[in-house]
């Protein structure tokens, strides 16, 4: 038995590869993430007479490449949870923080759960890029948001509201109509200098240009409300400009989402799952995408609560002697962006409220109970990881090899 314990950082790592009884095969040392460099730490392992097992901890994405490498030249790897790794025991007062015994505590832990590490996943091409592309559509919504936001403040002391007038969803190209309206009509004067009819008329003129829908009714709603407001900023060109430049990022951003939902639909397409999952209640063609990205290939995971336990909405056990805790919490101890997408579905189930969907009536049934928001939404969450779970397994059991 021959602990290899690698403590991963950017651009290096550092090895320590121990025996059982403490024996030290080789003291911990440094290597470069150069393929030169790994295929010598290849080499060095596959020379060491006995079974050898390589543990790592999946931070970031620091490790993947390492662990790629390795996985391939038909070595055992084992990506830990580096929760798993502080909580594992020094036996030693002292607190010794460094890279060396780091490396050595990591191979400590593979001598201790040997039976129990699990081998690395090597994930395929197409889930990978799946999955890479599912975080940078997370990043850039967060960034879209975080420029509406920006947009809505800034209209808020020229046109408040005008965020309110069109919940229209955002075409392939990105664009919405509230924002083209906002930036047309920037100011509250824009609107409340026209006469009533003249504003009609460049409204639905506007609405033909921008193959938007027009409703006279809701031009007259737009212009009596402007009508009513209090701008703080006055219309020149100072603050025109604050407003352009505001609406030439929420749209670069709003565009990039929309691409990439797209190009996400079109990847998951190829997956041998797609048909299966885009069935399910409460997914469409921008959460499924995101749930096969975050659980990847469900064929890894030995039974439902293993799923369940990787998104960390399993519930947790709290038992001593006599007494045992009735309502206890998640351990969200799994993938946060995998919760983040289960949530999004939930709510949508509980918005939709489809009657023949087994997970919403477990939801209605909770809520019944009586039971608070986050726990009927995570236990749905729970119900529907396990569906999936099951329903996959079946579909890809039945394909040909």
């Amino acid at each position: 038995m021959n602990a290899v314990g690698i403590d991963v950082s950017k651009g290096k790592s550092m090895i320590a590869i121990l025996r059982p009884y403490g024996e030290i095969v080789s003291s911990p040392f440094e290597i470069h993430h150069y393929s030169s460099e790994i295929r010598s730490l290849i080499a060095q392992i596959k020379s060491i007479e006995g079974e050898s097992r390589i543990v790592m901890e999946h931070t970031g994405r620091y490790y993947e490449p390492l662990a790629y490498e390795l996985s391939h030249a038909h070595l055992f790897v084992s990506d830990v949870n580096p929760k798993l790794i502080k909580d594992f025991g020094d036996n030693s007062l002292r607190k010794v923080k460094s890279d060396k015994a780091d490396a050595t505590k990591i191979a400590r832990y593979a001598l201790d759960r040997w039976n129990d590490l699990k081998q690395y996943c090597l994930m395929d091409e197409l889930r990978h890029q799946l999955k890479t592309m599912n975080r940078q559509f997370s990043f850039y919504m967060k960034h879209k948001t975080a420029m509406k936001n920006n947009f809505i403040g800034i209209l808020d002391q020229t046109y408040p509201g005008v965020n309110t007038y069109f919940d229209s969803r955002a075409r392939a190209d990105g664009s919405q109509k509230w924002v083209d309206f906002a930036l047309t009509y920037w100011h509250a004067d824009c609107v409340r200098k026209m006469s009533l009819k003249a504003f009609a008329n460049h409204y639905q003129k506007w609405c033909k240009r921008k193959k938007y829908s027009f409703s006279q009714s809701k031009a007259e709603e737009i212009y009596g409300v402007a009508k009513e407001l209090i701008p703080v900023l006055p219309k020149d060109d100072l603050t025109k400009l604050i407003v352009k430049q505001a609406v030439e990022q929420l749209n670069i951003s709003s565009k990039t989402v929309e691409k990439l939902r797209v190009l996400m639909n079109e990847t998951a397409s190829k997956l041998p799952e797609y048909l299966v999952v885009m069935k399910m209640a409460g997914v469409g063609p921008s959460l499924g995408p995101q749930l096969m990205a975050e659980i990847g290939d469900v064929t890894r995971f030995t039974h439902k609560g293993a799923l369940a336990a990787f998104a960390g909405v399993d519930p947790g056990v709290n038992q001593s002697g006599a007494y045992k805790q009735k309502s206890v919490r998640t351990s969200k101890k799994g993938s946060s962006n995998l919760r983040k997408t289960l949530f999004q579905v939930m709510d949508i189930l509980v918005k939709t409220k489809p009657q023949d969907d087994a997970v919403y009536r477990f939801i209605d049934k909770k809520r019944a109970q009586g039971k608070p928001y986050y726990v009927y939404m995570t236990a749905g969450a729970n119900k529907f990881l396990r569906i999936y779970y099951g329903r996959l397994k079946e579909y890809l059991a039945s394909l040909p090899e």
